[in-house]
């Protein structure tokens, strides 16, 4: 590439591991953001035509969002389907805003119908609408779309190879060979009567170890674990763990083969469950996205901020009832945060746990006597260590600070502590086995029942054991 009378290097790409932004990077996204704001299309034509599609999608992402789309509309279709297939869900749904119709058609058109069907669901709805009859999979993509997007039949691919039981293993083979082109990891060739209906798998080793003469019917393995393609996404997360599989077959309600769910997607599965777990968590909406528009972050945020406003007016209320209290006593004043943080800390730590065991499968409904029992016995254990501590401090330190009275002062931090650590704790871990049962995402317990719930309880039982005490 020249430059006026100077050759300059081409711009090379030093790939990173996941997660990771090299330095020695940084200045080839400056010289490549110069380029795109110059307009040099040519030139970024030139030079990414040798790239392979993650270095792009390296690229696109430490690009300022404004470029990367110029960027990407540079891209021929084939390169930018590539590049598509590999980004996440919410980058991908920004990197497209600005592309046309015609645009995002021939992109899509690049992609298999499963790609592009995932790729088609995050664009507007109007814009789906514009682009379906332009598609020339459009037929395959609808048959998709019927699926509910977080079910087994919404993250299956079609790309398998599946054989009826009377061929023999030489054929098999041949019809391995004949599609691998089109499936990148295969781990299973399945089976199927005259009606599409599973009925046997065969594994990688079985087609190598047997010999080629033998029919499927004689050497196929009849022990398969299938999932329906109703299933949620969760469900079959857990089903796959529980049966230690790499990749699992699809199938309607009467048994006949529909797809598979590859380890890829399934690790996708688990990491989008995560974000949306720690998005719940966090109090945001799920919905939200690091690229939203102003009104979409009210709109994503505004409920959650309103529901915890709620929670603390209710805090505030039950301060404003006990100022007897703490006109007596105004040192009690300097004990509320400290009470509402343990409860707060205590509630999630349980509800996290209990989230963990559900995601995990392995806690249920039935376990919450046991569950209960347990996590209130390690409570009390944690309450009365930190009421210890916390008396210890305030009966040695009450004398140089002029607190009056400091052992009574110490015994109702000490025992409000307690007290409120053991119901948060209920709390946390009750909640979200709850929830679950009900068939709501247990992750909301921590953005609003715990921890909001836990500040008036803490406050509540505070003000209710230092009336006690102190009047």
């Amino acid at each position: 590439m020249t430059e006026g009378n100077e050759t300059v290097q081409p711009l090379r790409w030093t790939r990173s591991r996941p997660g990771e932004s090299l330095d020695v990077n940084r200045p080839v996204v400056k010289a490549i953001a110069r380029m795109i704001k110059a307009g040099e299309r040519d030139g970024v034509r030139r030079l990414l035509r040798t790239w392979h599609p993650r270095d792009i999608v390296e690229l696109l992402v430490q690009l300022p969002l404004k470029r990367a789309r110029r960027l990407f509309l540079l891209l021929p279709a084939g390169p930018a389907a590539k590049v598509i297939a590999g980004l996440n869900d919410d980058f991908r749904a920004a990197l497209l805003e600005d592309a046309t119709i015609e645009r995002l058609a021939e992109i899509l058109d690049s992609l298999d119908a499963e790609d592009a069907a995932h790729a088609l669901t995050e664009l507007p709805e109007e814009v789906q609408a514009r682009l379906m009859p332009q598609l020339r999979e459009a037929a395959v993509i609808r048959e998709m779309q019927d699926y509910q997007e977080d079910s087994a039949g919404g993250i299956m691919t079609r790309k398998l190879v599946a054989v009826p039981p009377g061929w023999t293993v030489e054929q098999v083979v041949a019809e391995v060979r004949r599609r691998a082109h089109l499936i990148k990891k295969l781990s299973a060739v399945y089976v199927v009567d005259a009606e599409r209906r599973l009925i046997g798998y065969l594994k990688l080793r079985d087609l190598l170890l047997r010999p080629s003469d033998r029919s499927v019917s004689q050497v196929m393995r009849t022990d398969y674990v299938a999932v329906r393609s109703d299933m949620d996404q969760e469900e079959v997360v857990r089903v796959t763990l529980e049966n230690e599989l790499s990749s699992v077959p699809v199938v309607d309600a009467d048994g006949r083969l529909l797809g598979r769910i590859t380890a890829d997607e399934l690790q996708r599965v688990v990491r989008d469950e995560a974000e949306e777990d720690m998005h719940l968590m966090s109090r945001v909406s799920p919905a939200a996205r690091p690229d939203d528009p102003v009104l979409s972050l009210v709109r994503n945020r505004l409920p959650w901020l309103l529901a915890g406003l709620m929670g603390a007016t209710l805090s505030g209320s039950i301060v404003g009832a006990y100022q007897t209290q703490i006109a007596a006593a105004a040192i009690l004043a300097s004990f509320i945060p400290i009470v509402m943080s343990m409860a707060g800390n205590a509630g999630i730590q349980a509800a996290t746990v209990a989230i963990q065991g559900l995601a995990a499968g392995t806690l249920w409904i039935g376990d919450l006597p046991w569950r209960l029992a347990k996590e209130m016995l390690g409570a009390l254990l944690n309450g009365l260590a930190a009421a210890t501590i916390l008396g210890g401090v305030v009966v040695l330190a009450g004398p140089l600070v002029g607190v009056g009275d400091p052992v009574r002062l110490a015994f109702t931090a000490g025992l409000a502590l307690t007290g409120v650590t053991l119901l948060a704790v209920a709390m946390g871990a009750a909640v979200p086995l709850i929830l679950h049962h009900f068939h709501i995402d247990p992750a909301m317990a921590t953005g609003i029942f715990i921890t909001t719930g836990n500040d008036i309880i803490a406050v509540l039982v505070f003000f209710l054991v230092a009336s006690a005490i102190y009047l």
